[in-house]
């Protein structure tokens, strides 16, 4: 969105998109494009470009609600138009909201007297509580904490320099790291509603939907750690993990994950990131948090001695970097196993987090591929072997996290003891066959269970299970060869096509029973229509799912795919390919919205056209984003009826808006026709039988390739004869 000239540094009068309008009405873009061509009293764009206008919250609001088009701008919306419209940017935004959030958590006494107040008394008073507890919180010297305005960017949890190659830098207004400063009267209605917010889901659930809702509208500029990873690597990092280091934060996922942390040291070089970590820890629990915005490998903000060393590091680092310091850290004390060459800088952060850890302490990072392999790495990979500091490579499927096109690695590392003799083998692991069914899809249950049950073996006594094509633990000797290659796939025996001749022989008689299935539930051609008498016969009335919605007789859910617990999560993939849930469940402290069989799930991008019952099977599953599900009133509809005819492709079409890439549905607009519960039932039954014919199909589909597949492999390596 387009920054719009404030009137002083804090006005925050929003305006919105007509994205961001189409959201608020529940409606496709396309709707709100034919209301400013229909309505001449439409409010005219205040700011944008001609192919991206943007327009005032209050004037589109009191236009909306005229028409009938909206009963009241729900609160989550009002917040957010506020972070996005706000002068000095979102993240300056998000850091404001963030403070405010945390005094309400942590002082809610004091809150509800600071909003008692005017806003030119809550205005004047708020800096000073704000610097309170920021302090208490992140440190005195912490980039929000107390002290901020005159402080410079660069200094440590101990107020020492990061170092002469990051010139200080004041934290003025403006900076993401600028908690505050002097506030305005004008801003107090954005803090009071998230107060207000927070009310509603939790200081931590607010600043979480805030910062859910930025990552989505600027997904380029930040590289994510996706969540289903980020709880492997902290299962890996194991229980004991009481104090935790993250060297290239990010918004803090990874540290977030650790259940029982606490101490939660963070370093971005990114001021924003930093400072949104920073906030993200200290409204997620009650550890200690400690962050610092300056380059990890230049400007240790945690070195050793003046910090002590941690339990635990987890990092996502970034990729393929030439410029990481090279030559002006060519003596640094961290590079016990060797100086890493230019283009290898993963490997100074793998000896940068060794660095930090106690003596027995667990590091694991993710890695490009290319690190286990490079020749240019090999000594100091040959060196983290023999001294037993590497223990475990994880080969993980393609789309766990960006870049989505590789299959990256996870690398575990523990600082060696001196007196202990070194592990005699590597475990290696590869989950690439455990790719969910579609391109970039991770079954992260079936990973997590591989991952954690072969490293829990090996870290217990010294050897797991060898798995063939899954999971070896390989002597260290076999690995100090000229190239010391430690991709999991080179090194572990091939997968048994189907367990060999006798498990092709029962692929293919599964598939026989299949195919018969099919033809057994292959529908009749239909009848032809006899001609009606006196002409074409009449059309069934119509309703539309909204409708239906207002009058009672289902109730509409969004997925979010977050909550607290253990349910899996049905996905927008799970419904399209008729698979069971294989989503993870993003941390929040809302309760996740579940399955119960009768509900029809309805994905809500792509223009499928498809949707499905819940069954026994599905049920109990977490709703995901991207799904709309619909809870029908048994007495009224139906489910089958309900699915079978929101599947049609006419209807499809007719409830769709189209963007630049994707296609939304709209699911208040889907119609079917009006008809007795009785007569829904007859339609609902015909549906039904389709639904299980489609699911034989797909079925004999994936037999048919494993089947092929694996006469493929079995031929290939002699496991199978030609004759």
């Amino acid at each position: 969105m387009p920054e719009q000239t404030p009137t002083s540094p804090d006005s925050t009068a929003p305006d919105i998109t007509a994205a961001e309008i189409a959201r608020l009405a529940g409606v496709g873009r396309a709707a709100v494009s034919n209301w400013r061509r229909r309505h001449a009293d439409f409010p005219k764009p205040v700011g944008g470009t001609e192919t991206s206008p943007s327009f005032a919250l209050a004037e589109v609001t009191d236009w909306l609600r005229a028409q009938g088009k909206l009963a009241e701008v729900p609160l989550r919306e009002r917040v957010w138009q506020h972070v996005a419209a706000h002068p000095g940017g979102s993240v300056a935004a998000l850091v404001k909201a963030g403070g405010a959030l945390l005094l309400v958590r942590e002082r809610p006494g004091q809150w509800l007297e600071l909003t008692a107040d005017s806003d030119e008394r809550m205005a004047a008073l708020l800096p000073a509580a704000l610097d309170r507890v920021l302090g208490l919180r992140l440190g005195a010297d912490g980039p929000l904490g107390a002290g901020h305005s005159d402080r410079p960017l660069g200094a440590d949890h101990a107020g020492h320099p990061l170092g002469a190659d990051h010139p200080d830098r004041p934290l003025g207004a403006g900076n993401p790291l600028g908690a505050t400063g002097p506030l305005r009267p004008e801003a107090m209605p954005f803090l009071r509603a998230a107060g207000e917010l927070a009310a509603e889901l939790g200081a931590r659930g607010a600043f979480e939907f805030l910062l859910g809702r930025h990552l989505e509208a600027n997904p380029r500029q930040y590289t994510l750690t996706p969540d289903g990873l980020a709880g492997l690597m902290a299962a890996l990092a194991g229980p004991a993990a009481r104090t935790v280091l993250d060297p290239a934060c990010g918004t803090g996922t990874l540290l977030r994950a650790v259940p029982g942390a606490t101490a939660r040291y963070a370093q971005d070089s990114s001021p924003e990131l930093a400072a949104l970590a920073a906030l993200r820890l200290a409204l997620h629990g009650d550890a200690l948090v400690r962050a610092a915005a300056a380059d990890s490998l230049r400007a240790d903000a945690f070195a050793r001695p003046a910090a002590e060393p941690v339990d635990a590091v987890l990092c996502h680092p970034p990729f393929n970097e030439r410029n990481w310091g090279h030559e002006e850290l060519a003596y640094d004390p961290r590079w016990e196993y060797g100086l890493p060459a230019r283009a290898e800088s993963e490997l100074a952060w793998i000896q940068h987090a060794l660095a930090h850890l106690r003596e027995g302490g667990t590091a694991v990072l993710l890695m490009p591929p290319a690190v286990a392999a490079r020749r240019s790495g090999r000594r100091i990979r040959a060196d983290l072997l023999r001294r037993g500091a590497l223990r475990a490579v994880v080969a993980l499927p393609a789309g766990a996290a960006p870049p989505y096109g590789i299959p990256l690695h996870l690398w575990v590392l523990r600082r060696p003891s001196p007196h202990g003799a070194p592990p005699s083998g590597l475990l290696l692991v590869d989950t690439a066959g455990l790719a969910a069914e579609g391109q970039g899809r991770v079954d992260w249950p079936a990973v997590h269970g591989v991952v954690e049950e072969t490293w829990t073996a090996y870290d217990r006594g010294g050897a797991a299970p060898d798995v063939p094509g899954v999971s070896r633990v390989v002597p260290v000797i076999d690995l100090l060869d000229d190239d010391v290659d430690l991709t999991p796939a080179r090194h572990l025996p091939p997968p048994t096509a189907g367990a060999g001749a006798a498990g092709l022989a029962a692929v293919r008689e599964r598939l026989d029973e299949t195919l018969g299935r099919a033809a057994r539930l292959n529908p009749p051609p239909p009848p032809p229509a006899a001609p009606a008498p006196g002409g074409p016969a009449a059309r069934l009335p119509l309703t539309t799912v909204g409708e239906l919605a207002r009058a009672g007789a289902l109730v509409l859910h969004a997925g979010t795919g977050s909550g607290s617990g253990p349910a899996p999560v049905l996905t927008e993939h799970d419904v399209a390919a008729g698979t069971g849930p294989s989503g993870i469940l993003a941390l929040s402290p809302d309760e996740p919205l579940l399955t119960a069989p009768g509900d029809v799930v309805v994905p809500l991008t792509g223009g499928a056209g498809a949707a499905r019952v819940v069954d026994a099977a599905t049920a109990g599953a977490a709703l995901g984003r991207g799904l709309q599900l619909l809870r029908p009133d048994p007495a009224a509809l139906d489910p089958w009826f309900l699915a079978g005819f929101l599947r049609g492709t006419a209807n499809n079409r007719r409830a769709s808006s189209h963007a630049s890439t994707t296609t939304r549905l709209d699911v208040r607009r889907l119609q079917l026709p009006r008809l007795p519960l009785a007569e829904q039932e007859v339609y609902g039954a015909r549906f039904r039988a389709l639904a299980e014919f489609e699911d034989a199909l797909r079925l004999a589909a994936r037999l048919g390739e494993q089947l092929v597949q694996g006469l493929y492999d079995g031929l290939s390596d002699g496991t199978v004869r030609p004759g």
